[in-house]
Order: structure tokens, then sequence, then C-alpha cells
């Protein structure tokens, strides 16, 4: 009987041919690659600013001149750095291009105790906060204000040089700030400091005694309001008799008024909102002034919103009137009574599809808690900001709804409430003692604190 075996042996043994493959493999797999390539090239360029700002023709020419720089300014750990080239142009995130393939220790640590007074995001993921930090007496030079950065949406923070100056103090110090895209940033109220190399080196701006109460950004301007103020303490933005609207070339810093309608505005308050093609100035008298964000013509008057637009709180905002833009034409105010015994307070919401020319009646919102500031999304959610906590009126209800808070709600409530996109947004509670900033990721409904920590 043969023996199955050699039989065995002898296929195994025997040469094997690999199968060709199927016809197209290797031009498949090339633009395969090449897809690849193109996509890393792509999410490595970044992606734009969702801030918005405003700008117009100047018939009044006042160059505001450039204090003379330190230096070196403090970084936000206490310790001085040299300032550094900026990173490239048109990137997404501050320093996306130089930094982020940079190991964590690169970069300073955020310092113990940081007091975060103001918060800005360039898209969703890069962020700025500004405040106080460290133990007085032993920060890098006199001051402790301290700037940290974030570029994944609050998970992590790192820190960065910030304006040698104090916190707001009548006339003199910062306590908020704006970036519109990776190099171009500003620290303002009362004064006016600029960096254009992402936040690495900070310069003052002269402002002529003028106090800066508010500063927005969009395109590849800024602009901000300058004031005469005399309020004393962190009320800087307090005791103001007149307001000028004032703008800039993003790039450098060239401060001029935008026109005579916006220049000398006499009142209590003020503030503005941008979108990506117009600007909105709220005036101390309630009218509302609008222009185009380009510079090609001066802003005029466009009609008065439908209530008084009340005294600033410390940091400028009006308490009667609050203004929001959900896109070039649709405006909302909350309108909050003057006086409220304790937590509660009567609010009204106004809604405008023109632009500011009519107003309608969009109910109420709810009585508990001071309002403190609003904002609204593209797709017509309104979110509202308290001293007890958020409250919420999605996108197409006419209901409103306490926001959830993942964690233990601020004793202050929040002073600060700002939608990046429709489904993701930024709050900063009122006592920035608290060390935080929360985040929404579901169009406000929920919110989840941060730690500004390493």
């Amino acid at each position: 009987m043969p023996d199955r075996r050699d039989d065995l042996d002898s296929w195994l043994d025997g040469r094997i041919d690999p199968l060709p493959p199927p016809p197209g493999t290797f031009e498949l797999i090339k633009k395969r690659a090449r897809h690849r390539k193109y996509r890393k090239l792509a999410v490595g360029a970044g992606a734009a600013a969702v801030v918005v700002a405003a700008a117009v023709a100047v018939p009044q020419m006042v160059n505001l001149p450039v204090l003379n720089p330190p230096t070196a300014a403090p970084a936000a750990n206490g310790r001085s750095a040299a300032p550094t080239p900026s990173a490239s142009r048109g990137a997404d995130t501050a320093s996306s291009a130089s930094s982020e393939a940079l190991p964590p220790s690169a970069f300073p640590p955020v310092p113990a105790k940081f007091r975060p007074s103001s918060v800005t995001f360039i898209g969703t993921m890069t962020g700025f906060v500004i405040g106080q930090a460290g133990t007085p007496g032993h920060c890098a030079t006199r001051y402790c204000t301290s700037v940290a950065r974030t570029l994944n949406a609050g998970r992590t923070w790192t820190g960065l040089p910030a304006p040698v100056t104090g916190p707001a103090d009548g006339a003199t110090g910062v306590s908020q700030i704006r970036f519109l895209n990776g190099p171009d940033g500003w620290a303002f109220g009362p004064q006016l400091y600029a960096t254009h190399d992402a936040g690495h080196s900070w310069t003052q701006v002269d402002t002529d005694g003028l106090r800066v109460t508010d500063l927005e950004t969009v395109g590849d301007r800024a602009f901000a309001l300058f004031a005469s103020c005399t309020g004393t303490g962190a009320a800087f933005a307090t005791g103001c008799t007149s307001y000028t609207l004032y703008s800039s070339p993003a790039s450098v810093d060239n401060w001029t008024p935008v026109g005579a309608a916006t220049s000398g505005l006499s009142g209590g308050a003020a503030s503005m909102v941008l979108t990506g093609t117009r600007g909105y100035l709220l005036a101390p008298d309630g009218m509302i002034f609008s222009g185009p964000v380009d510079g090609s013509a001066p802003w005029h008057p466009v009609k008065a919103i439908p209530c008084p637009v009340g005294q600033p709180l410390a940091g400028g905002q009006p308490t009667g009137a609050l203004l929001a833009a959900g896109s070039a034409a649709h405006l909302i105010v909350v309108c909050a009574s003057s006086t409220a015994p304790g937590t509660q307070q009567a609010k009204h919401v106004f809604t405008s599809a023109d632009g500011g020319i009519s107003w309608q009646n969009a109910g109420a919102a709810p009585s508990l808690g001071l309002a403190t500031s609003v904002t609204t999304t593209l797709d017509g959610t309104i979110v509202l900001a308290t001293g007890e906590g958020i409250d919420v009126r999605p996108a197409g209800s006419t209901t409103w709804q306490a926001a959830t808070l993942n964690g233990l709600a601020p004793a202050k409530g929040f002073g600060y409430v700002g939608m990046t996109t429709d489904a993701q947004g930024i709050a900063l509670p009122a006592n920035p003692a608290v060390g935080t900033v929360w985040f929404t990721f579901d169009g406000g409904q929920t919110w989840t604190p941060s730690k500004v920590s390493r």
C-alpha cells in the first residue's frame, strides 16, 4: 500500500507561487495614501476663529501710540519669559503649528490658586483665560496677573506670559482677554495690552487716559469701547460719562474712532456684539448703532431697544438690558428690572429679525437669579447666565429649563456665558476664586467644570 505521507511531503516541498492581486490594487493603495496625506495637511492647517467684531471708515484719525514694552513678561507660573517668535498666521490655534508638537513639559505649569476673570476661545479647542494667580508678594513681579491656555477644550491647561500689570483697580490693571486668531490678542479692562506673537509678549497701548470697557474681534480687526470713567477699585467701568467706539487692524496697534455717530455717547452703560458681517453697539440711552465689519462705511443709529439699559456692573455690563446676536440680522435683548428683591428679577426677552429695526416680545425668562450675561446661537437657542445658575430656551421652544450642572454650583452663580457653536459653549462663575471654566457640548443643557490647572 503506497505511503500517503510521501505524496504530502512532495506537495509541501514543492514551489508555491503567490497569486497576483486583483487588477487595480496597487493604484487603489497609492490613491488612499495620497488621501491620507491630504487629510493630514488639512488638519495641520487648522480651522477658523469663531469670534466676531466690527469696523468702519474713520473720518477722524487719532493714532494712539504703543508704550515701551517690558523686556520680559511674567509667565503664568510666576516666572519671567522672554518673547518668542510668533506662530504662523492663518492657523486655528494660538500656537498650533509650533506648540502642539511639543510635550506639555515645554510650557510653564499653571500656577496654584488661579482665579480666572475672563475667557476667550478660538474655534472649539483653543481657549485662553486671564486672572490673578499665585500668592501676592511671591509672584514674578509685584503683580500676579496670569494667563493660561488650553488646546483641548479644557481637558488640560498650560501657562503663558501675561501683561505686566495688576488686576482692575480704577484706571489701572486688566481683567478681560480676547483673541482673534493665533497671534493676535488683547488684555483690557481698564488698561489695554496687545500681543501679536500668540501671547508670548505683551505691550501696553496708550489710551490717553480712557478706560477700555469692552473689546470684541472679527475678521481682521478689533473693536473697543474707550470710556471716560471715575469708578474705583474693581468697579473700573462705573461712573462713566462718555463712550467712543474705536477700531484697529488686528496685526497692529493703530486705534482710531469709528466715526462721529459713535463718539462721545453719554450715559451709564454700553455694550457691543459682533457678527461675521455686522456689528452692533448698545448705547447708554438704549439706541442701537450698527455698521459693517469690513470698514466700508461708518456706523449709524438704527432704533432704541424696548427697555432702559440701566447702570453698569463693575466690569461695564449693563444691568437693565443684555444684548446678543445670533447672526447679522437676528438680535435678542433680555430686559431686566432695575430693582430686584433678593434673588428674584423680572426678565423679558425681545427678538429682532431685521437688525434691530423692529422688536417682538418673546415672553418672560425665569425670574430666579439676577441676569448677568446672555448669548444666542445660530439655530436660535438662548442661554442666560444668572446669579443662581444657567437657564436655557432650546431652539424652536418657548419653554425655559434650568441647565444641569455636573458639579457643585458656584455660590454666586455665573457672570458670563457664551456659545462658540450651536452645541458648544463656555461659562465663568461670578466669583473668580472658584477657579473653573464651565463647558457645555449639548447646546447649553448640561455644563461641566474644568479646573484651570495642569
